[in-house]
């Protein structure tokens, strides 16, 4: 092999390396939705910028009714590093609606990892996954929501 078909080979072997990347799929189950409330599940795929509260810099956001207790839902062309926010958004305005305080939110959340709301939304490193890790378990990664 020539230096020249070397060259190209790798190449091509890097363009299809980084081809197979951008195809990960994830699975996520969401549990614990209340279908007594009106609205719309929305799951949302996030990078670090603009996690959580910025729902314009979501990567994807798939939308469901809010009909069963339990949903899993698949994202294609995750990154590598990611996280998930879930909002049952009762009143479909596609924002999280607060409570009387103005800080709390009044509708369902749910995190990937378990991350929790406290006295502010959590940050982007305690809701991170991998898809590695979740090729590893070969499970789809449960998001149990969260009501006021």
């Amino acid at each position: 092999m020539t230096l020249k078909h070397t060259l190209i080979a790798g190449v091509l072997g890097g363009i299809s390396m980084s081809v197979s990347a951008i195809e990960n799929k994830v699975e996520i189950r969401v549990k614990g939705i209340d279908i007594s409330r009106p609205g719309q599940v929305l799951v949302m795929l996030f990078q670090e910028d603009g996690f959580p509260k910025e729902h314009d810099k979501a990567l994807n956001i798939l939308r469901y009714p809010s009909t069963e207790t339990e949903r899993v839902v698949v994202f294609e062309n995750v990154p590598t590093w990611f996280a998930i926010k879930v909002l049952h958004d009762e009143d479909e305005d596609g924002k999280v609606t607060k409570n009387w305080t103005g800080i709390l939110p009044k509708e369902g959340l749910g995190f990937s990892q378990g991350a929790r709301i406290t006295y502010k939304a959590p940050s982007f490193s305690s809701a991170r996954l991998s898809v590695a890790e979740l090729e590893e378990h070969n499970t789809p990664h449960d998001i149990t929501m969260r009501y006021p």
